[in-house]
């Protein structure tokens, strides 16, 4: 049994405006000792604004490779990404830098806190490095929104793993990013924190001139999502529009038993 692409419309920023993010016939290859590794296969796709999409795939299809692809974290080795109407590959890294201090936001793993720092001075980062004067009303409320008022002057070290990924988020609140990238973003919250992050990766998304592309394993997260997208062996095989976690949840065990089968 072969894996097989999904077929995909021609998609490009100058037709659509209404996109945020654009793959046109995107590839990413990587060299392995001797051997080159194609972990995308001319994947296109758009987010389009007021939108929060998801990409869910089995371990090893690509999710985290076409965040960063899209991001413009990392340049594909073939084919085109738009973010923003821009193509990344002509931006320079002083560019790309610019838009991502200013219009991308990220909610990652790693959190990307900085240690030395408290969550208020985590939070004012970005505008610091936009060479703007922090708003104390706007952090204050954004820590308070993600339930950490009263931690504004706590450091990395002494929070838990939720409480870091709730600093990110109150980053990007604070931020309020045209397009806004997350990576699990629940993975590391308890219920009740990860409906909050939920909420507010909505209400983000929901913004005119706003978007929102998630990669999540969670079928109630990806449920919360106006498309979901899914990612086989780097290709792009299915989209559901507004799917429930049940829905979601049958699509991604059926990829994931192909995928054994392929395999096998």
């Amino acid at each position: 049994m072969t894996t097989t692409p999904l077929q995909q419309p021609d998609t490009h920023a100058d037709r659509q405006p209404s996109s945020m993010v654009t793959a046109s016939d995107v590839t990413k290859t990587y060299q392995a000792g001797n051997r080159s590794l194609e972990i995308l296969h001319g994947v296109s796709l758009e987010v389009r604004t007021s939108e929060m999409c998801a990409v869910m795939g089995p371990s090893g299809s690509g999710k985290s490779t076409l965040l960063y692809c899209l991001a413009g974290l990392e340049q594909p080795s073939t084919g085109e990404v738009r973010l923003l109407g821009k193509p990344t590959h002509q931006l320079s890294r002083a560019a790309s830098a610019k838009m991502r201090r200013a219009e991308v936001g990220f909610v990652f793993q790693s959190y990307n806190l900085v240690p030395s720092l408290t969550a208020f001075e985590n939070v004012a980062l970005p505008m610091r490095l936009r060479g703007e004067r922090p708003d104390r009303s706007v952090i204050e409320n954004a820590l308070a929104t993600v339930g950490l008022a009263a931690q504004s002057n706590a450091r990395p070290a002494v929070m838990s793993g939720g409480e870091q990924q709730r600093v990110a988020l109150a980053r990007v609140l604070a931020q309020q990013p045209r397009v806004l990238f997350a990576d699990e973003p629940t993975g590391a919250l308890d219920t009740a924190s990860g409906e909050v992050v939920l909420s507010e990766l909505r209400q983000i998304a929901h913004q005119p001139g706003q978007s929102v592309l998630t990669v999540t394993h969670d079928p109630q997260v990806a449920a919360r999502c106006d498309r979901v997208l899914f990612l086989r062996d780097g290709y792009l095989v299915r989209e559901l529009a507004a799917p429930s976690a049940e829905l979601v949840a049958e699509t991604l065990t059926e990829i994931t038993e192909v995928n054994s089968v392929v395999r096998s």
